[in-house]
């Protein structure tokens, strides 16, 4: 690994002002799971490396009036034992758990899963089909966009010069929306993902499909909306047939690549399956919910 200037900041302020000190010769570590790993074959190393582990107002889990916002440099571990995430987005703490082994997960954040935007990614898919939201800073200030906006492609987001990732808002009308992960990958643990799979949605007083939410990874340049499989299911009864055509319209809509883990053909049939499997799994705790709302 070759030398470098290191720097921890204390917050986003000095972050921010750190950043704007290096320009583009600088790079971010919160959990440094990918960061170290380039460090180290990189024929070109970063003037300054910002830790961003001891930044306190990047560090919380809260709700807030908006929803429940997660600071960008919060660890997987720490997302799996927040009492907020266990209850009102248990979804989101099954993609974390999904994360690498317990070493990783004590190290990786979720903020450095979507800035590193690889399309494999864990995090990426369940907050996509919870319509999260993120807050970037820079030297223009503050402004929040649609988390699926942030993803441009591969290992390419919409950070621009001197930006930094704040926080991820799940907003409010979705927390305890009825949620499902599923990852499919070539081994139990430690996993990288062939194909994974978010979907949530509601049911209607009439049983009818409301705002179903379907999310892909591992399919595409980047973490992508099954938008025409969302469509062919909105309004319908969640019946098997309805589920099973939405999963067949997913696997239409995604683009996959063949390459040495798995066929396009492989992967399109994943989808499918596993695309069906989370919104049956939707089913069953939003039916569960409406049981014990009706009580």
């Amino acid at each position: 690994m070759k030398p470098f200037e290191f720097a921890a900041a204390r917050n986003s302020i000095e972050a921010l002002a750190l950043l704007a000190r290096a320009g583009p010769d600088a790079r971010l570590l919160a959990g440094g799971t990918d960061l170290l790993v380039e460090l180290k074959t990189a024929s070109r190393p970063p003037a300054l490396v910002i830790d961003l582990s001891r930044a306190a107002d990047l560090r919380d889990i809260a709700l807030t009036d908006e929803g429940i916002a997660i600071g960008a440099a919060v660890t997987h571990e720490e997302i799996l034992r927040s009492p907020l995430i266990r209850k009102w987005l248990p979804a989101v703490a099954d993609a974390s758990r999904s994360v690498g082994a317990v070493q990783t997960r004590a190290l990786a954040t979720l903020g450095g899963n979507l800035v590193s935007c690889v399309p494999s990614m864990d995090g990426g898919p369940v907050l996509l089909a919870l319509d999260a939201l993120v807050t970037l800073a820079g030297p223009a200030g503050r402004r929040r966009i649609a988390l699926e906006q942030f993803f441009l492609g591969p290992r390419r987001t919409a950070l621009g010069p001197g930006e930094l990732l704040l926080e991820i808002v799940v907003p409010r009308r979705n927390l305890g929306k009825p949620a499902d992960f599923q990852k499919f990958g070539l081994r139990k643990g430690q996993a990288l993902a062939l194909v994974n799979v978010a979907a949530s949605f509601r049911l209607g007083e009439d049983g009818a499909c409301v705002e179903p939410r379907i999310a892909l990874g591992a399919v595409a340049p980047t973490v992508m909306r099954a938008v025409q499989a969302e469509n062919a299911l909105a309004g319908r009864p969640t019946s098997d047939e309805a589920l099973r055509e939405a999963g067949r319209a997913a696997a239409i809509e995604a683009r996959p690549i063949t390459d040495f883990r798995a066929s396009t053909g492989y992967r399109r049939d994943l989808i499918a399956v596993l695309t069906r499997r989370a919104l049956e799994n939707v089913r069953a705790r939003a039916t569960a919910r409406g049981a014990d709302e009706g009580r």
